[in-house]
């Protein structure tokens, strides 16, 4: 009996020793090594059985919680405009060969939208994960089906997505696009004149962190018309997400000439024949008064229509004449060639006076722009004090450099009379209240482009309840009108342009 008794005891203690092991003896999955990480996807979500997204660009993290059992996070998930983050705790392994599987379900309360009951099940295997999540919105009374797809990151992937350089080539673009990281916008402004219709077919190109990818991608036409606006999304290489909202900022006028109209004018007795740009009500040269030099055998110009052109059929070309020889009170040392807006009125008593620069002008100005070309002359002279040959005064330590520059002044002075600013003040008058001045007046034997921002001198500013004039000075001799520089410096310009834009009255 009591033999008995003990083997009923060892066989109850055995079966106690073998359901105690078989409860804690979970299987251990190599979670950790294998499993757990982020992985970058997409995601294609329904609702209620209609499709409201497809390949919406997501990371999900999946962490280990226990032997056989893994979390998945799904942070930032959005839906109907709110942005979730879903969490299952207990998501239950189960292998497969060399893939895993993994379920759960879990009720969860959601900011926003309250208690949903959440099921999911997927496949991991071979660094790619495949998950369908099932989420019952109580509150709403809707359905929402999730398909994950996803391939394990390594954690070396760079995180940098940026749109690193964005740019519109059309000429209806007056400033190109402007990319701001702290707000994620990027914008540009356009031409007065474009349309609708013209703003439907811009195309950006833009450059990206290396390893990125966007959409919409670069190079493609898209719409801006009608204030639209398009969200570019750049996805980094380990799946990091920003967005940059592009849109026209605003529109500016051009006030542009690109020397294409010419006029000739007649010489007479008393006249050399020359050539003026069009329009003549708001450009002028040096020309006319040079011309006048035919009474002393000068039959030189300082200005030319050129073919030697950056776009169109012509330019303009403006050259130093060396009248040194010749020099007296009526004949200058040098006489540059300069184009203005303004006009030219001859002064014989006094020479420098003769240029009325600047015409009526109703915008902020912004940017002064052109191209040029410039080659200066082999002998400087200063021929400032000069009414005879010998008291002209060659320097050799000087080349010549060109003068390139736009000023906004006050058209109205205190009493209600109009400004006009001449070549004895223009550089100086405190009527000025803005200006654009290419600081390099070197030689470029090639076109160069400038594009130059308007500064507003100190204590000035744009105001609605002034007039103004706007005055672009291009001289072949910056110091011409002292009648110092080089015979033969030769200035090229091409496509010169003001960009302005309307401000409204206070």
């Amino acid at each position: 009996m009591k033999k008995n008794l003990f083997y009923l005891f060892a066989l109850i203690c055995s079966m106690s020793l073998f359901t105690a092991c078989s409860d804690d003896d979970d299987p251990v999955y190599p979670i950790e090594e294998e499993l757990a990480g982020t992985y970058k996807g997409t995601l294609d979500i329904e609702l209620d059985g209609t499709s409201i997204a497809n390949g919406m660009p997501k990371n999900i993290t999946i962490a280990k919680a226990g032997n056989n059992i893994v979390s998945l996070e799904l942070k930032d998930f959005s839906f109907m405009g709110m942005n979730l983050t879903i969490k299952l705790e207990k998501c239950v392994l189960k292998q497969n060969g060399t893939s895993y599987t993994f379920t759960g379900s879990q009720e969860l309360n959601l900011s926003d939208i309250g208690k949903c009951n959440v099921d999911v099940a997927g496949t991991i295997n071979n660094g790619k994960v495949e998950a369908d999540l099932n989420i019952d919105v109580l509150q709403l009374g809707q359905k929402v089906k999730v398909v994950y797809k996803g391939t394990k990151l390594t954690g070396s992937e760079s995180s940098e997505a940026k749109i690193t350089g964005f740019t519109i080539d059309s000429e209806l673009v007056t400033e190109q696009p402007v990319i701001d990281e702290a707000t994620g916008t990027i914008a540009f402004k356009v031409s007065d004149t474009a349309t609708d219709d013209d703003l439907k077919t811009l195309k950006p190109v833009f450059t990206i962190s290396e390893k990125a990818t966007v959409t919409p991608v670069s190079g493609v036409v898209q719409d801006f018309s009608n204030g639209k606006t398009v969200t570019y999304t750049v996805i980094s290489e380990n799946g990091t997400i920003s967005e940059y909202v592009v849109s026209v900022a605003g529109r500016q006028s051009e006030l542009k000439f690109s020397f294409e109209e010419w006029e000739t004018i007649a010489g007479s007795f008393l006249t050399n024949e020359y050539v003026t740009p069009q329009p003549t009500d708001l450009l002028a040269t040096s020309a006319p008064g040079a011309a006048f030099l035919k009474l002393f055998q000068i039959t030189d110009l300082p200005v030319f229509k050129t073919d030697d052109k950056k776009e169109g059929e012509f330019a303009i070309e403006l050259v130093t004449m060396d009248t040194s020889a010749k020099v007296s009170a009526l004949v200058p040392a040098i006489t540059s060639g300069s184009v203005f807006t303004g006009k030219f009125v001859l002064n014989t008593g006094d020479r420098i006076a003769s240029s009325k620069f600047g015409i009526a002008y109703d915008k902020r100005p912004v940017y002064f722009r052109g191209w040029y070309k410039y080659a200066p002359g082999a002998k400087y002279i200063d021929g400032s004090k000069a009414t005879k040959p010998e008291k002209v005064i060659e320097k050799t330590d000087i080349v010549d450099e060109c003068a390139i520059q736009a000023v906004l002044y006050e058209a109205v002075d205190a009493d209600g009379q109009e400004v006009i600013l001449t070549g004895h003040d223009i550089n100086s008058s405190d009527y000025r209240v803005a200006t654009a001045k290419l600081e390099d007046g070197t030689a470029k034997a090639e076109y160069t482009y400038f594009d130059i921002p308007f500064t507003f001198l100190t204590g000035k500013a744009y105001e609605t309840s002034k007039s103004y004039k706007l005055a672009i000075v291009c001289s072949s001799s910056k110091d011409g009108d002292s009648f110092m520089g080089a015979g033969g410096s030769t200035l090229i310009l091409d496509e010169l342009e003001v960009i302005g834009e309307s401000v409204a009255a206070e």
